[in-house]
């Protein structure tokens, strides 16, 4: 075990590894310096529990408070409101040693792997990091972790990967080294913000079934962080949809891809492209305006200003809860009431 992680204590296997309560993360705006002039509300009112070993994908177009709510969870903002538990334990009152053992917990796949990858190391040396901050003097335990890690990510010959710089790794290669520091110090709980966004098609694939096989040996808990609702269904057994900061509609995947209640989470899915050459001459139906100002969010339903289904005096005015149309479907929408 990492030196920092024995902070924490497993709990029972019934209890979720992460449970989210009323989240709230908001980016103050100042004027000169110094002058509040409101707040950017990134995440606003997320609740969620996530088991031990599940898989789960937060999806919604940018500018939702995916990538936000990932950060908060990983201890990068805090929150302004609202509760992360994390094996028991609240982020709140975690601080110096405790909060650096619960980062140790957590694994991150970026993004983008080229900027996420100092390029004036080696992956010798960016593998080697993490083990050293977190007590792992040793360097013959740090270089059999190294090995074994690269051989899960199928970054091979080893040998051969060890001496290399980002810039002499292909896209996908790059991204296999990321992955690996997120593995590197044995984390309960892997989030992964968009990791095949950046790469060719051709390698997404071959990424998102590495996770999904690495999740499911090392029974992780994944967090899948994407705005393409096309590529979760063989990589996550439930799904939230965020919209302006909320989570408006969660189930099972089939379910949700199959029974989409929420109007929003319906326009997402009309919006993904078939391979049918008939697309050409047809016109699908999108909402019309833009995604709200999270500095001032609308009143109500906050996709109500563009919502088909909108109901004056009922959508506009009273923030919506969430129903439950079906077992383990929820939907924050006034039309299942």
């Amino acid at each position: 075990m990492v030196a920092s992680q024995a902070v924490f204590h497993r709990e029972s296997a019934e209890a979720p590894l992460l449970a989210v309560r009323d989240l709230h993360t908001w980016f103050a705006l100042r004027q000169w310096g110094f002058l509040r002039v409101g707040a950017v509300h990134a995440v606003d009112g997320v609740s969620f529990e996530l088991a031990r070993g599940e898989a789960v994908a937060f999806v919604g177009e940018s500018g939702c408070g995916k990538s936000s709510l990932a950060r908060t969870l990983l201890g990068l903002h805090r929150p302004t409101r609202g509760e992360v538990r994390f094996d028991g334990r609240s982020l709140g009152e975690l601080d110096g040693h405790a909060l650096k053992a619960y980062r140790a917990r957590v694994g991150y796949v970026q993004q983008d792997p080229y900027g996420a990858l100092p390029p004036f190391m080696d992956v010798r040396r960016i593998l080697a990091e993490p083990l050293i901050i977190h007590g792992v003097r040793h360097r013959a335990e740090r270089e059999r972790r190294i090995r074994a890690v690269l051989e899960e990510v199928r970054l091979s010959p080893v040998e051969e990967s060890l001496g290399k710089f980002p810039h002499m790794l292909s896209g996908g290669q790059q991204q296999r080294v990321v992955i690996a520091r997120a593995l590197i110090l044995a984390p309960a709980l892997l989030i992964a913000d968009e990791p095949v966004s950046m790469l060719d098609a051709s390698v997404r694939i071959e990424i998102l079934d590495l996770l999904r096989g690495i999740q499911a040996r090392r029974e992780l808990t994944l967090a899948f962080i994407t705005h393409d609702l096309s590529t979760v269904r063989h990589f996550a057994e439930r799904i939230f949809v965020m919209y302006a900061g909320r989570v408006v509609e969660s189930a099972p995947v089939d379910e949700l891809l199959d029974h989409p209640r929420h109007p929003y989470t319906q326009a997402l899915l009309a919006a993904i492209a078939d391979p049918d050459a008939a697309n050409a001459s047809r016109l699908r139906e999108v909402p019309g305006g833009e995604p709200p100002s999270l500095l001032h969010p609308p009143s109500g339903c906050r996709f109500h200003p563009r919502c088909p289904h909108a109901m004056a005096g009922l959508c506009d005015r009273d923030d919506p809860p969430d129903f439950e149309p079906r077992r383990h479907h929820l939907s924050a929408c006034w039309l299942h009431r």
